[in-house]
């Protein structure tokens, strides 16, 4: 690993140039102005992109960023501060809002000072800091005219935020945008900055969630109004931290956990026509109808999101969590949007996952290359989901919580014994 560190760490200190005349080497999400509370979300997303287009080492990529992004935060930002206002006092209503463009080029800089520093003098990695990420995904846009969805995966989330306890954490999440990406985007790039912010993170990850998901449900209002932006987005995100998973989700995106190769519910999604949804909404003053699908007030299609401002309250941003304590015996926890759960019952995934583990390779055509068996079961979770007649965007991410290694040799072991049972049966069924 500190091999592998020394070797990028001199590449990209001597192939980087970010001058004052440079063009960035990466394009910043907001374009124009950033507020302060949305500058930790979008400098680390932008961190992380720029390393991943060089072949960072990922525990690499998350220190690197989350050093400079401590240097930042202690420097003066007054020389980036917006002075023009508009006449409705934009900059009193969002905070302080800053030139994107030019801090983003200040943050980029101090990530290179870093690595000049660390080329140096390499600090001392994390226990677990070389384990590889254990999840796949696959998301296709399918036959739609734009891809609207977003997904995000924080294996090395300690590294990224800072956090020395030894208690191991992870995140995942995938949201599906309607109306447009944009909400989707802010929610990929902002949802686990908040969450890692939340002071009940330790002892309450329910409560933390569901304070992350309100609070970035509220600064994505302030980007909407300054932009003009119509966007919403459903989301469900998965947080592991020891042997405890939590999961939290609007809308219609879901999350499912296999333990022992059998589907175990977490949630229901939150759509219109469930009771308790219907009865929140018209209890607010608001109506369900039947227009193709159930929606509300005749709109949207879903009773939960971020963003759908012209809707709220009916559309609520307020987020719900399930929590359950692992034993050991988890397979794994799939994460997907609407476009593949409308398609694809829980029951029949981990029949799907067993197929591709036995078979991985090529599933995308000749010209793609090879599957490793993990690419191989979210392309096949995919696969199936466009084959039974779904034409949304589809994604779809498989943690698992065992290798897929070490299913697939379960599977293999498993398989003569099942063979042998089927025998005997049609065996004893012939005799008789």
């Amino acid at each position: 690993m500190e091999d592998e560190a020394r070797c990028f760490l001199r590449r990209f200190v001597e192939e980087v140039q970010i001058g004052p005349d440079d063009p960035l080497p990466v394009s910043p999400l907001s374009r124009a102005r950033v507020s302060q509370d949305e500058l930790p979300g979008e400098s680390l997303e932008l961190g992380l992109r720029l390393l991943s287009a060089r072949d960072a080492p990922q525990a690499l990529s998350s220190l690197l960023c989350q050093a400079a992004l401590s240097e930042l935060l202690k420097s003066d930002l007054s020389p980036f501060r917006c002075t023009q206002e508009n006449e409705s006092g934009e900059e009193e209503e969002h905070g302080v809002l800053l030139s994107s463009e030019s801090i983003q080029r200040f943050f980029l800089n101090k990530v290179k000072e870093v690595a000049v520093a660390w080329q140096r003098d390499l600090p001392a990695f994390p226990a677990g800091a070389s384990q590889p990420p254990s999840y796949a995904v696959h998301a296709i846009r399918n036959v739609r005219r734009k891809m609207e969805d977003k997904h995000v995966a924080v294996a090395e989330f300690n590294q990224l935020f800072g956090f020395q306890d030894g208690v191991d954490r992870r995140y995942y999440a995938v949201f599906d945008g309607h109306g447009g990406v944009d909400a989707a985007t802010y929610a990929a790039t902002h949802l686990h900055v908040a969450l890692s912010k939340q002071e009940t993170l330790h002892s309450d990850v329910a409560t933390a969630f569901k304070a992350a998901f309100s609070h970035v449900d509220e600064m994505f209002r302030g980007k909407a109004k300054r932009e003009r932006l119509r966007s919403g987005s459903t989301g469900v995100a998965a947080f592991l931290q020891d042997q405890c998973l939590s999961v939290a989700w609007l809308g219609d995106s879901q999350a499912m956990l296999v333990r022992r190769g059998r589907a175990v519910t977490l949630m229901e999604p939150h759509k219109p026509e469930r009771e308790d949804e219907k009865q929140r909404i018209e209890d607010l003053g608001g109506c369900v109808t039947f227009m193709g699908c159930w929606r509300v007030n005749g709109t949207y299609a879903v009773s939960r999101a971020i963003g759908d401002f012209d809707q709220k309250p009916y559309v609520s941003g307020d987020a719900d969590c399930a929590t359950v304590q692992l034993s050991g015996d988890e397979d794994y926890v799939l994460l997907a949007c609407d476009g593949f759960f409308d398609m694809v019952k829980p029951a029949e995934v981990p029949q799907l996952v067993l197929e591709a583990l036995r078979e991985p390779g090529d599933l995308d055509g000749a010209a793609a290359p090879k599957a490793t068996s993990a690419d191989a079961v979210a392309q096949k979770l995919v696969q199936h989901a466009r084959a039974a007649g779904s034409s949304d965007n589809i994604t779809v991410m498989v943690v698992f919580l065992r290798s897929p290694e070490q299913l697939a040799q379960d599977i293999a072991k498993k398989a003569p014994a099942e063979a042998a049972q089927a025998s005997d049966s049609q065996s004893k069924s012939g005799k008789e």
